[in-house]
């Protein structure tokens, strides 16, 4: 690995399935160049189950530590694991920052009509050997789900 006296630059993609992180993450990783971050692909590369939670941590988990090692190394990364809650982006802002690399966050949303009706067109989940995601589960996820406040994207600027 190269050794570079500039830490690289890590993008936060945030936001609920079908809100378009995936394409943002592809489109940003492309054109920086950044290595992307995805724990999906990961677990389908390894016939994983993307419903399994522990399994999912742990790649998370794992991403991270690559992620902050290209960081030092002057690489660009892009993470889009969804980072639901104020707490899980807040954690890997300091871990980047404590390499020295600036945080960008891209907050990408949508309404839950339009979440189900992507969600439903791309059925990636199913595709991909999975059980689909269920209307339900998408009104869940938005009630819980914490978006980013002006206050917290302040601090990314």
């Amino acid at each position: 690995m190269v050794t570079t006296e500039t830490p690289g630059r890590l993008t936060l993609i945030v936001g609920l399935p079908g809100s378009g992180k995936t394409t943002l993450a592809r489109e940003l990783a492309d054109s920086m160049p950044a290595s992307r971050m995805c724990p999906d692909d990961w677990m389908v590369a390894s016939g994983i189950d993307l419903w399994n939670e522990r399994a999912r941590n742990q790649i998370e988990a794992c991403q991270l530590t690559v992620a902050l090692d290209l960081l030092r190394s002057g690489c660009h990364v892009v993470i889009e694991w969804g980072l639901w809650t104020r707490g899980e982006r807040d954690a890997i802002r300091h871990a980047a920052a404590a390499v020295g690399s600036s945080v960008e966050l891209r907050y990408v949303t949508a309404s839950v009509d339009e979440l189900w009706r992507r969600i439903e067109q791309r059925d990636l989940e199913a595709v991909r050997g999975s059980r689909a995601i269920r209307r339900e589960e998408v009104e869940e996820w938005a009630r819980i789900f914490e978006p980013p406040t002006d206050a917290e994207l302040a601090e990314y600027a």
